[in-house]
């Protein structure tokens, strides 16, 4: 399905900052759905003025819906629809006498002009000012399926009225709050708990859910009546310093949101000012309880430091391995037993290189970039001195997960160490690790120009320690594959293909 943007741009003639008025109401117009108990229809004049179409669509949550296939991307002819082509031209809303039974069951249509502030005009911050200065931009349909229509409750009504109020902050440009976003992951819904306040900030209605989360806070009394910044704070704080701004936005002086947090309990608000005609003539409070949302957040934050220091300690005991290691080896007179803890040292080294760099990642994610060259020029400072070889890495390996990062450390400790001590013994050279990424899979070069191969060389039947080590990793752990060959020149080319999972849509 084509979105917003498509649509607008290929048939309408709206500026970048009318699209973003568009964005910006179609990301919060389920409120207007839920409380309107209705489907809600953007349409958009179409740039030759010939008719509309339909940019955006919303189902309401807390009724039946009128629409149930996907309208956006219609066209309609100017004169279809003579709501929209009314509430265009006369700039009001308009509504419906009787119900079109059109469809099969009683709808009752409704339309809204869009407004778009200016930007000197938008958020508006004084209550007492005009309507802001702007332009129409678009025309939303607002259509009611009434199959159930039945003697409204209290709860309804105040849906209802608080939607008619918010229909006409779109038609007087004053909401959405430009320059206000929510702050929060997801904002509390209609159905998650709703206040409405008078001007000075005391409640006139408090849905079941919404009455029920103050419950959970602590409070015994009714809300209706009662001033919900001060009961707020008087919850939150008790005689420590009451936050201000917890006040401003409990009173629904301002389009924000906030958290509150007393007995364990931690409930989420959202203020909408309710702004008709120049004043503010009320607010909407929604609220949402979000202790157990916010009690797994810390568990998995927790979990999440603990995996971090998990890895801190064994790259800690790894480090104290190489360091006894290292002294049992200069220890020893036999060569071959010297030069065998050695290699050890480096295995262990390059292991750990990994979880340090883990211990310091939010997840088991890793840019293996630092530990390639890190395990470089770790490699490059045992070269011997007559050899002078300083290895160096072209491409980039990316970001990998742990459980490839570790093995693939190994593999490049192995063959780099190899190149060093077989191929440039007692000669200098060039020695390169190239690297190739693609969507799920990783081709990594590790070229010298040393003194090769034997003659007689199979990778199969290979006796070195550090081949047999690459090959179990590389074949066995990784399932990738690799050749080891002379290189045309001189010299010899290792070629390692490792499959990678593939990328996450989070």
């Amino acid at each position: 399905m084509p979105t917003l943007s498509d649509l607008a741009l290929s048939h309408t003639a709206l500026d970048d900052a009318d699209l973003d008025w568009m964005h910006s109401l179609v990301s919060d117009w389920q409120l207007l759905a839920d409380l309107s108990f209705a489907d809600l229809i953007l349409w958009v004049p179409l740039r030759d003025g010939s008719g509309w179409i339909a940019v955006a669509q919303m189902r309401p949550t807390t009724g039946p819906t009128v629409y149930h296939d996907d309208v956006v991307g219609s066209v309609v002819a100017r004169g279809e629809r003579p709501l929209i082509d009314t509430a265009w031209n006369e700039r009001r809303i308009c509504r419906e006498g009787d119900p079109d039974w059109s469809s099969g069951v009683p709808v009752r249509e409704e339309t809204i002009p869009v407004r778009r502030a200016v930007p000197e005009a938008a958020p508006v911050r004084d209550y007492s000012q005009e309507i802001p200065t702007g332009h129409f931009v678009g025309v939303i349909q607002r259509s009611t399926n009434l199959s159930s229509a039945r003697t409204p409750s209290r709860l309804e009504l105040t849906y209802l009225q608080s939607a008619s109020d918010l229909a006409q902050m779109v038609a007087e440009g004053r909401f959405p709050f430009s320059g206000d976003e929510p702050i929060l992951v997801r904002s509390p819904r209609v159905g998650d708990g709703l206040l409405r306040l008078d001007r000075a900030g005391r409640v006139t209605y408090a849905s079941p859910n919404a009455l029920s989360a103050y419950r959970r806070l602590g409070l015994n009394a009714d809300l209706v009546g009662a001033e919900l910044g001060k009961v707020t704070a008087a919850l939150c704080y008790g005689d420590e310093p009451v936050d201000e701004s917890l006040i401003i936005v409990a009173s629904g002086r301002a389009p924000k949101e906030t958290e509150v947090e007393s007995g364990g309990t931690i409930v989420q608000l959202r203020a909408i000012p309710l702004i008709v005609g120049g004043g503010r003539i009320g607010a909407l409070v929604l609220i949402r309880d979000v202790t157990e949302l916010r009690r797994r957040e810390r568990e998995l934050m927790t979990k999440d430091a603990t995996i971090r220091e998990i890895h801190h300690r064994v790259k800690n005991n790894l480090q104290t391995v190489a360091a006894l290691l290292r002294l049992q080896a200069r220890r020893l007179q036999v060569r071959e037993g010297r030069e065998a803890l050695e290699e050890a040292v480096r295995r262990v080294g390059s292991i750990a290189i990994v979880h340090e760099t883990l211990s310091h990642a939010p997840e088991e994610f890793v840019d293996f970039d630092d530990i390639a060259d890190r395990v470089i020029a770790m490699t490059g400072e045992v070269s011997s001195p007559e050899a002078q070889v300083v290895p160096r890495r072209e491409g980039s390996f990316g970001v990998l997960p742990a459980a490839i990062a570790t093995p693939l450390a190994m593999v490049l400790t192995e063959l780099l160490q190899n190149a060093m001590q077989h191929g440039f013994a007692q000669r200098s050279g060039k020695l390169s690790v190239v690297v190739t990424r693609e969507a799920e899979r990783l081709d990594v070069l590790v070229l010298d120009d040393g003194a090769g191969l034997p003659a007689d060389f199979d990778l199969e039947t290979s006796t070195s320690l550090g081949l047999q080590i690459v090959r179990t990793l590389v074949v066995g752990e990784l399932s990738g594959r690799l050749r080891v060959e002379p290189r045309a020149g001189g010299g010899t080319e290792v070629s390692l293909t490792l499959p990678l999972p593939a990328p996450s849509n989070q």
